[in-house]
């Protein structure tokens, strides 16, 4: 398998998390996401994922999966060991509902595209694009905090092994964290990012700090 990946990228640290977890590998083919002039914004790329974006996985047998979510439940299914999603379909639900809400409520209005089109068309300077951000994720990680509230039982937001609601969490609230979040106002979620942190297949595959 071949991963497009970029490794500031909380979408591909979900998907690197994924592998580690299953214990799968996946040859890195990095794809640069920052400014006009990124490789994601070139026809060379376009060609490979018509979106622009990363994670992209190839499969041993030349299909190409975009979108973490898919690529990750993909992994699930050819290798069902550990699982990643709970027993229960509600709690299979659940855990989905928290990584959508993070994938397609947080993340989505966060991404390099995101900011640049700011900056083209309202003008916006990177303080206005920071606290667009900050307005987003804070506003989205205290919706999860509540979700995960709600319903918590285990050691993790859905059940006592962590899976695909953690691998959605997890670079989310890293990202956060380094936006200048303090954790510790979503109790349930800084209890869980840090038993998170304990495991290697968490902190090992950490989105790195934009430079």
């Amino acid at each position: 398998m071949k991963l497009y990946q970029n490794e500031i990228s909380s979408a591909t640290s979900r998907v690197r998390i994924a592998l580690a977890l299953k214990g799968l590998t996946a040859e890195a083919l990095p794809v640069t996401i920052l400014g006009e002039n990124s490789e994601s914004r070139q026809a060379g790329y376009r060609s490979i994922n018509p979106q622009g974006l990363v994670p992209a996985l190839l499969t041993d047998s030349g299909v190409l999966i975009t979108q973490s979510l898919a690529i990750v439940e993909y992994l699930d299914e050819i290798k069902p060991e550990p699982p990643l999603l709970p027993d229960t379909a509600e709690d299979r639900a659940q855990a989905r509902s928290i990584a959508l809400a993070i994938a397609a409520e947080i993340h989505a209005l966060l991404p390099p595209r995101i900011g640049l089109h700011l900056g083209k068309v309202f003008q916006a300077d990177a303080d206005a694009i920071t606290a667009w951000n900050r307005h987003w994720v804070g506003e989205g990680m205290a919706a999860v905090e509540t979700m995960i509230g709600g319903r918590r039982q285990g050691a993790f937001a859905v059940a006592d092994q962590p899976g695909i609601a953690e691998i959605f969490l997890f670079p989310q609230a890293i990202s956060a964290r380094r936006l200048g979040f303090d954790l510790a106002r979503w109790p349930n979620i800084a209890e869980i990012v840090a038993r998170l942190e304990a495991i290697p297949a968490f902190r090992e595959n950490a989105p790195t700090p934009r430079r």
